[in-house]
């Protein structure tokens, strides 16, 4: 084998590696929030300091809010609210995330907030 086909294995076998490397640094956040919540994910909503993981099982809708940047606790919080009903709501100082929260909303729609320190997201009326 000459020496440009072991640059060319050696340079496959680097961008395979840095690929699962950045993909196993991107990928624990909504593998986190998939532990907490059952069902199928439905919607990411994304701000500037976090995200809100939204799920759907049968006529329940979880959510989750993911911050961003783990690590000293600050004020996050995420809500669910099926129309027509109250919202079901987890607000506290947490370190990773708010959450899960669950509501029935059978084929309702419903209406998702978070809020991780200054930067938060509110869906509107989502999965009708």
């Amino acid at each position: 084998m000459g020496s440009g086909a072991i640059r060319r294995r050696l340079a496959l076998g680097l961008a395979v590696l840095t690929a699962s490397g950045l993909l196993a640094v991107a990928a624990p956040a909504e593998a986190h929030a998939a532990a907490l919540c059952p069902g199928r994910k439905v919607r990411t909503l994304p701000f500037s300091t976090g995200a809100v993981v939204v799920y759907k099982r049968g006529g329940y809708v979880c959510a989750v809010t993911l911050a961003g940047k783990p690590g000293a606790k600050r004020l996050m919080s995420v809500s669910v609210r099926a129309r027509g009903g109250r919202p079901v709501v987890d607000e506290g100082r947490y370190k990773r995330h708010a959450g899960p929260v669950t509501v029935h909303a059978g084929r309702r729609c419903v209406w998702v907030k978070g809020r991780v320190g200054a930067g938060s997201v509110s869906s509107g009326w989502i999965l009708c």
